[in-house]
């Protein structure tokens, strides 16, 4: 901008003022094209060296412009989101605009347009000296300098980053400079626009320069550029106005906020402070400008004496459309809109400085093409909004889902049961924050997920090479937790239950993961330490909130026992990316929400930047998610939510006390989560109803129907790799024999050494009732973990002694002493007269078969 610290007298030399300038009116055209011209007269020279000496180049930058979200539509292309601007502009090119518009403002603002070389000499003269005199303070501004003048404008403007806090004032202060036209400071801004209308003359074609000034001009408020000014007024566009609509628009860039047509109260007063130029006084003063557009174009020859009769009899009726900004215009994707206006306003790839980052969002004209699916999102939006109600009890009831791509990170889908609304409301129907994200994100804190975070003691537990078979004393008992360091709580694990009152059992992490039972993951979780299975979380992304510090943390952070159960407030697309990355074979990839970003040029811009990492093994992963599609087969606690659609899946169930629900589930190209519960407080949801539906278990139908709609749009996934040898194999160990036992210490004594019993019916024996007779399997090497039943004693039993070799006579002595009742000699031994020398070779039943007292033995003779 030029100096304003000259004076009259510095600037043209006492009395020289009014004859210099009126020279450098007549002269300063040929002078800057050709600069060697002789000026006779000292008062000529000094204003014209003045003129010279002015800065001679002006590069238009681009104008302000909205940025625009845009989603990825049903068939693929990109759909307008929503669109943020500091001034709504939409540019258009020249045949974009009608004729007749042209006609307009030509007619009304330069007549001689096309005949000047950016400059009206006479005007520009009298306006000059009127300025001199003080009669008057008009411009006699050609398009070409106009164009300049708001070029300066949006210059001027542009330095002022938004966030200023006297944002108001310079911004209004830049059109004050740029169009002052009084004293000093306004004779040097009109010398100075002159000679930069002049260069713009030899620099770009007249009709670049007039479409320029159509593109730039102000409209009245936000409304900038003709395209943007026919929509708003007249819901037109540029290329279709009618001579009246021109014609208003054309007057309303006079003085834009006097003239505007949107204030039905009217737009400006008079001397006496009344409103004026009102719906109800017909738009009087827009009217008188009007009707003088429309009369210089007839007298132009622009338009025939009848449409101009037409033109002039017609009233000046707005068709408002006014133009919807921010994310609340996105709708059923507002949430969505709101986690990539969060990623704008804080990644550097989009500025330096908060304030770099906020112009880039509202004045850089980019258009941002973001991950969304609409194919995806809106089933899910369906699926979250027809089964979760924005506001069901007042008591915080909320719902919300994310569906992501595992292979990429990119987020192509986020719902939410509530009503996008920035301002703050007590209609817990409406809110701003982004439930599915993290505060980073969106101002959410998360919610406690529940038993899937259980994934996280699945992997540790895998990582340290244990076996997904292994079995464990999942029953109710007190364990000592290996905090972190050496650090050990107890924890009884009957406090914190199983579904269903389940007491627990022995049993392996694939059962334990199938049937969700916290007894069975405290036992696995005792066996390693709960830092390092937080730490698992923090590795594959997860996230928590601090409450005390108010800021984004990680797991690790703070270690408890119950974190095993999912006690930390995490969001949900956290825990969809750790799931995805279990489908994507250990691979993490930072979730992504924007493809590409271009510029008004349509040049590619940087995009923030994401990675994918290896945070855990192939074979880990491959284990992990052997032991997760078992959720979501039939017995499983996630199966409500398979949409058996053929799709291989993976997911795990969760739940937090009485308030809060979480479904997760995935396939190799897509991971849903989806979270229902109080979004804040603690109040009971358990056994409550909506629509036929209770509300702990409405997350099953949610998650299914995104999922379905991920499968069906992107084909589906494929079968999980097979899991690991090692990480499944059967683990052997001795199992003692405890025949001889009673049943209460040989169970003591099995479940000691990790085995499950059953204890069977008695059987006879000939020991002491209730001692334990008999074991299967037998006493040697077993899986661990197996089912051993014991068999006790009834007491009425005996067994068969070895009598052979004995004779007879003593032989069936020792079977009576035994205690067998009944004993018969066979025929062989009947044979012959003496008894005494007959031989016992066996006997039936056969010698050390346990059997009824009363059962016949048959002694067999040689």
């Amino acid at each position: 901008m030029p100096q304003k610290n000259r004076t009259a007298k510095g600037v043209l030399g006492g009395l020289l003022g009014l004859i210099g300038l009126s020279a450098v009116a007549g002269i300063l055209v040929t002078a800057t094209v050709t600069p060697a011209l002789a000026v006779a007269g000292a008062a000529g020279s000094q204003a014209l060296d003045l003129f010279e000496n002015l800065p001679s180049y002006l590069k238009p930058d681009a104008p302000m412009e909205p940025s625009k979200f845009y989603a990825i539509g049903y068939d693929g292309q990109p759909v307008q989101m929503a669109t943020f601007f500091d001034q709504n502009r939409t540019q258009v090119e020249f045949d974009q605009i009608s004729p007749i518009m042209y006609a307009a403002i030509l007619s009304s603002e330069d007549k001689g347009y096309y005949e000047h070389g950016g400059v009206n000499l006479g005007a520009t003269a009298k306006a000059l000296i009127d300025n001199v005199r003080g009669t008057s303070s008009r411009g006699a501004s050609t398009i070409s300098q106009q164009y300049v003048k708001n070029v300066l404008v949006q210059q001027c403007e542009q330095k002022v980053l938004p966030g200023d806090k006297n944002y108001a004032d310079k911004t209004a202060q830049c059109w004050l400079d740029a169009t002052n036209a009084r004293g000093t400071d306004g004779i040097e801004r009109k010398l100075q626009e002159m000679r930069y209308a002049i260069q713009i003359e030899k620099d770009y074609s007249k009709n670049e320069i007039l479409l320029g000034y159509l593109n730039i001009a102000s409209f009245g408020g936000t409304v900038y550029g003709i395209e943007a000014a026919a929509n708003y007024y007249f819901s037109a566009s540029a290329s279709n106005l009618t001579i009246a609509q021109a014609a208003t628009l054309a007057g309303i860039v006079q003085n834009p906020n006097r003239y505007r047509i949107d204030k039905e109260g009217g737009s400006a007063t008079d001397d006496a402070g009344n409103a004026v130029n009102s719906k109800e006084d017909g738009y009087s003063l827009t009217k008188v400008r009007r009707d003088y557009v429309i009369n210089r174009m007839y007298a132009d020859g622009k338009i025939t004496e009848a449409q101009h009769a037409a033109a002039l009899e017609e009233p000046i009726v707005p068709a408002l459309n006014t133009p919807a900004q921010g994310c609340a215009a996105a709708q059923n994707n507002a949430y969505f809109c709101k986690y990539v206006e969060s990623v704008v306003r804080n990644d550097p790839a989009f500025g330096e400085s908060a304030e770099e980052r906020v112009k880039a969002l509202q004045r850089d004209g980019l258009d941002i093409y973001t991950s969304l699916d609409l194919r995806i999102q809106d089933p899910a939006v369906a699926a979250l909004k027809d089964r979760v109600p924005a506001n069901y009890d007042n008591q915080y009831f909320g719902g919300a889902g994310v569906t992501i791509e595992p292979a990429t990170g990119r987020i192509l889908a986020i719902t939410q049961n509530t009503t996008f609304k920035e301002t703050p409301t007590d209609d817990q129907a409406f809110s701003s924050l982004v439930y599915a994200a993290d505060y980073a994100h969106g101002g959410s804190a998360g919610f406690p997920v529940g038993s899937t975070y259980k994934l996280f003691t699945l992997i540790d537990w895998l990582e340290t090479g244990r076996s997904v078979n292994e079995s464990i004393n999942g029953r109710h008992q007190t364990l000592q937790m290996n905090v972190c360091d050496g650090q050990t709580q107890p924890v009884d694990t009957s406090e914190v239950n199983n579904f269903n009152n389940n007491p627990g059992y022995y049993g392996t992490p694939m059962r334990f993961t199938k049937d969700s039972l916290n007894s069975g993951y405290f036992a696995m979780a005792s066996k390693l330490e709960i830092c390092d299975i937080n730490a698992v979380a923090d590795r594959m992304g997860v996230t928590t909130w601090d409450p005390d510090n108010q800021k984004v943390a990680k797991t690790t952070d703070t270690n408890l026992p119950y974190n095993v159960l999912g006690d930390k407030y995490i969001a949900p697309l956290d825990m969809a990316g750790a799931y995805a990355t279990v489908a994507n074979k250990g691979v993490y990839c930072e979730p992504k929400a924007i493809d590409r970003v271009v510029n008004q040029k349509g040049e590619e811009q940087p995009i923030p930047e994401t990675s994918c990492s290896q945070v855990i093994s192939p074979e880990v992963a491959a284990t992990a998610a052997y032991a997760l599609q078992g959720v979501m087969d039939s017995g499983g606690t996630g199966q409500n939510a398979n949409p058996f659609d053929g799709t291989p899946l993976i997911g795990k169930t969760g739940s937090h006390q009485t308030y809060a629900t979480m479904m997760i589930e995935a396939s190799t190209k897509a991971a849903s989560a989806v979270y229902i519960g109080r979004t804040e407080g603690d109040a009971n949801i358990w056994n409550e109803w909506y629509n036929d539906n209770q509300l702990q278990n409405i997350r099953y139908a949610v998650a299914r129907d995104m999922q379905a709609a991920a499968n069906a749009v992107l084909g589906g996934g494929d079968e999980f790799p097979p899991p690991d040898n090692n990480l499944t194999r059967r683990v052997l160990v001795d199992l003692p024999s405890v025949v001889g036992q009673s049943v209460a210490d040989a169970t003591a004594t099995l479940e000691g050494a990790g085995f499950s019993v059953n204890v069977g019916a008695p059987v006879d024996s000939d020991a002491a009732e209730g001692i334990v007779a008999a074991q299967d399997p037998g006493a040697g090497q077993t899986s661990s973990g197996a089912t051993v039943t014991i068999s006790p004693s009834n007491g009425q039993g005996a067994t068969v002694p070895d009598v052979a070799g004995q004779g007879l006579a003593d032989a069936v002595e020792a079977l009576k002493a035994a205690g067998f009742t009944s004993v018969t000699p066979h025929a062989s031994c009947s044979a012959g007269d003496d008894d005494d020398k007959k031989t016992v070779t066996s006997t039936t039943p056969a010698a050390g078969t346990a059997t009824k007292k009363s059962t016949a033995v048959t002694v067999k003779c040689s």
